[in-house]
Formats: C-alpha cells, structure tokens, sequence
C-alpha cells in the first residue's frame, strides 16, 4: 500500500524469507471514481508511476507485480494461491488500521498467518513514551527520546524471488484516468524506487550540508524533495535516517553539521506527527487542543476560492497556491505562509485547507498534512501560537528577495519591481492581478480578538 519498493522492505523480505522466495507481490486498485476527499489527481498520478516503476522492477527480479481490484479481491487471491502468509506494513492512519483489522479477521477465517511490520517510520508510532507512560505531546522531548533510538537501517539487495504462477490474472496497471482524473505531473521529476535512490544519493552526496540555508528559499529549489518518496515507500524512512546520522557525523565543519541535523529533525517531526495521529485520531475532525474546539471559523466560499486559485493580491501567497495546482508540490516554507494566511488572515477553517492540500498534494501524509495545518492554525501539537501570525509581505521579502519564485508562477508580474512585490499595492501590480483581497495588519488584530474572546468563553 504505502512499500512500493523491493529494497529495504521488511515486509517482502520477511515473506521471501519464509516462503523460500515464493512471494506474490499483490496490489489492490480501489474502485472509487471522482473527487475525493482525501486525495486527488497528483497524488493518483504519483500512485501510478511508483506502480509502473515497481512492476518493472518485479519484471526484473524475475516477478510480477498483480493488480487486482474491489473489496473482496484479497480473499479472492488467498483462496486462489493457497497463501499461508500475508505480510504487509502497519498503517499509522486510522483508516489504513481499519482496513487492517477486517483484513485480520478475514485471515484468521481463512487460517492464513498475518505477518505485520513496521516501518512507514523508524520507529511504531506507539513506541514512544514519557516517563509516566503518556504518549508525548510536544515535539522537543519526543526528538530527545527518538535521537536516543538507533532502529535498525534498512538496505542492501532485494531478497531472491520465485517466478510467480502464469496461470494467475493481472488487471492492467492504473492511470489517473482510472478514477475519472486527469494527469498532474511536475516536468522533469520521475517516481518510482529507481529514481528515488538517485535523489537520495545525489543528497547526501553533498546538498544534505547547505539544506539549512537553502530550503526556506522556495527559488532554490533547495528541500530534500524525499517527501513523496516517503509517502508511497519508495524510499525506506530508516535507510533515511541512518544516512543522515551518518552525515551528521562525518561532516565537514559545523554549518554543516547543523544542516544535516536540520534534516533529520524534519525526520523526526514527520514520526512526531504520525504518532500524534496514532494516540489521537480524532485531530483530523477536531482541534488537538481542546481549548480551541468549537472555534467560530469562517467558511466563507468565496474567500477560500480566491486563496485555492491564488487570486489574493498577496503575490508570494498566490505563487504558492498556482504552482500548488500545478504541480501537486509547494515547499515547506510556503506551505507555512499560504496555511497561516488561510487561517490568521482570512480566519477559514483549517479543515477546509487541510482537504484541499489533500487533494492536491503529490506527497499528501495525512499525518503530516494534519500536523501542519493545525500548526498554522494555532490549534495543534507544538502549535505556532494564536499570536504568532506570519506577515505575508515579510515573508515573501525575507525568502523571495528578487522576485524568482513570484514571477515563476505569477507571469503576470514578470515586469513588476521586485520592491513592490513585497508591500501591499494601491494601485494594481499588472493588469488582471488583483489588489490585496485584506489588510494584513487589520486582520491580524482582528485574528488576535477572535481567540482571545475564544479563550474568555472558556
């Protein structure tokens, strides 16, 4: 589901190991068509190339990767092969832990032995806890109990694998078109194991010790871009962290050190946040902090129409919004400035950007995703403060100095002084670019009255 890759997979190595290679590696297409709430056409493109990638990397090893589909196409295959295991990876969603139990329960009735691993993180979710047994619910300690941890890294060749039977019935591979979507592809970006583990050697091949200074400067394209690699499985997260721990020790001077450790607490904060999701299911319906449940959002339609489509008049938040739908990435930085803005400038429900990333990101993490956008709100684990609200126009000055990252995805503005990209316009910027749809300083008061009157109703 989320393991697409032979190298580094407990999951196939266990079952190789057991069956003396006689693996049938099995893949099961949901039948669900049109808008989802949870995913959409990027991250279904991604799905299909890793799919592709990994059935030819079957085809290699002498395999073949079977696509069925429809609820009862795993019993289907069970009663067919005669399987006596069934090995797979631990979801951390609650969605993928129901599915797992039904799966369970459908094995015992068939006596087929369940072999489930973890490893969508370094460590379970639930490993984790403070020294009164609490699941954390603060980043920085829970990084000090993780960085004390040494998991096993994965690695090395994929395990020998056994032909599987000609006889058995393969649906074809998918496409976006599958499920009623249309392609949504970054040019020049591939998916899939092989091109994976060349990011990920070209990384740490020098680039993991200038991520620091880099990935906050969304023109530089300077983040790790691993972050749908992690997602669909096509890198191993302990392969991951091992690598940088290592980069961490052999580096070069102390900046660099720094960056690399920057990197992996960014690691971290993806396991911090799954496990949040794993001991509190119930953030992806409501705020973390219960003292801001029930927090009177706006969820005005025409407000958040203009921010989905980048037509604010806040140019660093629109570029953000336009390459968003373009391409189905945003760096992290400007995820953080478009959520807050959603959030703190325009008060909309947190819910209704943390559905729309889902449907539009490549590398849509329900953990992670909601992880940031309770964040940006004020409302979550190790949350920005109610008062902490991200000034749009210096955000853009401070990151996007020149313009680079504007005039890319708003080439309306390719002619605009970089100067006045950066303070909100009186006059318009090009013609079709609208004025700022607020002021920033207004609404921040405003933001800053709509809690604290929240928290004197308490």
């Amino acid at each position: 589901r989320r393991d697409l890759r032979l190298t580094g997979n407990p999951a196939l190595a266990a079952a190789a190991r057991e069956s003396g290679g006689s693996v049938i590696p099995l893949y099961i297409r949901s039948r669900w068509h049109g808008a989802h709430r949870w995913t959409g056409a990027a991250r279904q493109t991604a799905l299909c190339e890793c799919l592709r990638a990994l059935a030819a990397g079957l085809e290699e090893a002498g395999s073949r990767l079977i696509l069925r589909e429809g609820e009862a196409a795993l019993e289907a295959a069970l009663r067919e092969t005669g399987a006596k295991l069934l090995s797979y990876q631990r979801s951390p969603d609650p969605f993928g832990r129901a599915e797992e139990a039904r799966v369970e329960a459908l094995a015992q009735q068939l006596g087929v032995r369940v072999l489930a691993m973890d490893d969508v993180t370094t460590l379970p979710p639930d490993a984790l806890r403070t020294s009164t047994g609490q699941p954390y619910r603060v980043f920085t300690p829970y990084a000090r109990a993780w960085l004390r941890q040494e998991p096993e890294a994965s690695g090395g060749a994929h395990p020998p694998l056994q032909p599987v039977p000609p006889a058995m019935h393969s649906i074809p591979l998918p496409t976006p078109e599958s499920w009623g979507l249309t392609r949504v592809a970054e040019p020049g970006f591939a998916h899939g194991e092989p091109a994976a583990r060349r990011r990920m050697r070209a990384f740490f091949g020098g680039p993991i010790y200038h991520y620091a200074a880099g990935r906050d400067l969304p023109a530089a394209d300077a983040t790790s871009r691993f972050s749908a690699d992690l997602r669909w499985g096509t890198l191993s997260p302990r392969e991951l962290a091992a690598r940088s721990r290592r980069a961490i020790a052999q580096a070069p001077d102390a900046t660099a050190r720094h960056s690399a450790q920057i990197f992996l607490n960014e690691l971290i904060w993806r396991e911090f946040f799954m496990s949040i999701l794993w001991h509190w299911p119930e953030v992806l319906e409501h705020e973390f902090a219960p003292a801001w449940r029930g927090l009177p959002w706006r969820t005005s339609p025409a407000l958040f129409q203009r921010w989905a489509e980048g037509q604010t008049g806040f140019p660093l938040v629109d570029a953000g919004m336009r390459q968003l739908s373009a391409t189905g990435t945003l760096p992290n930085r400007v995820r953080m400035v478009v959520a807050m803005f959603l959030t703190k400038d325009l008060r909309i429900d947190w819910r209704l950007g943390e559905a729309h990333f889902l449907r539009h990101l490549t590398d849509g993490e329900i953990a992670s995703n909601n992880g940031g956008w309770q964040w940006s709100a004020g409302t979550g684990a190790d949350a920005a403060p109610y008062f902490r609200i991200q000034n749009p126009w210096a955000q853009s000055a401070r990151h996007d100095p020149q313009g680079e990252y504007i005039r890319r995805w708003l080439p309306e503005l390719r002619d605009t002084p970089a100067a006045r990209l950066h303070k909100a316009a009186t006059s318009p910027l090009a013609r079709g670019y609208p004025l700022p749809m607020v002021d920033h300083a207004e609404e921040r008061a405003a933001t800053l009255s709509f809690f604290q009157e929240a928290r004197q109703r308490r």
